[in-house]
């Protein structure tokens, strides 16, 4: 049995495929490659895929994890190519290696936000706001968890990374937390922010832009 991951981009159109509707789209399209891939055992065999983290409908992503075994060697390259001859406008694998990483190593996501204001001349107060709103000493918001409704203090757990000012929208660069002990949805800073900004805006293309370890290095 050989591992192999792939990383792939999700964008334009193929932004409102679930993760449910991915999960089985692959399935079709390893069962149209030809690929020796490596199938579960037992009363129903199924294709062993294991995607490193579900992405919200509607967001675009420049690195989704896809993994999966093969019964017998192929090239990466010969992989790569037959994938994306078979893969629809939107899906496009971007390269083919060997795993270095576990899933459970990822601790950390990055994400780009596009904040649109309906006046460019507010991008000033929007900042201004939003620099205030980064100083508070909590920012406390509800987070829905298996557990149900809890009220989480993103504020420790969130990085700015960038603020881009444009002249039609605003892009925020954050790090948050991922994986699968902890997993912020960018949209929560956002609405809280949105709840206490005198500036109406709205978000226009939000994309993961990186998957990273605990501690910082990049998730391969």
């Amino acid at each position: 049995m050989i591992k192999v991951r792939t990383v792939f981009e999700k964008k334009g159109r193929a932004k409102y495929i679930s993760h449910l509707d991915l999960n089985r789209f692959i399935m079709r399209v390893f069962k149209r490659s030809g690929l020796p891939i490596w199938y579960t055992e037992g009363f129903n065999p199924h294709p062993y895929i294991v995607f490193a983290m579900a992405l919200s409908l509607g967001f675009e992503s420049d690195c989704e994890i896809m993994d999966f075994n093969l019964t017998e060697g192929v090239s990466f390259g010969k992989i790569k190519k037959i994938l994306n001859d078979i893969l629809p406008e939107g899906l496009k694998i971007l390269y083919v290696t060997t795993p270095e990483h576990k899933i459970k190593d990822i601790g950390k996501a990055e994400y780009s936000v596009e904040c649109i204001t309906e006046n460019p001349e507010e991008n000033e107060i929007f900042l201004t706001e939003l620099q205030k709103f980064l100083e508070l000493p909590e920012i406390n918001v509800e987070k829905k968890t298996k557990k149900g409704i809890k009220l989480v203090d993103i504020k420790p757990l969130t990085e700015l990374t960038n603020i881009i000012n444009k002249s039609d929208n605003i892009v925020l660069n954050m790090r948050l937390p991922a994986g699968t002990q902890n997993n912020f949805n960018p949209m929560l800073f956002i609405d809280a922010f949105s709840a206490v900004s005198s500036v109406r805006f709205e978000t226009g293309k939000i994309s993961r832009t990186g998957i990273l370890c605990a501690d910082g290095e990049v998730f391969k």
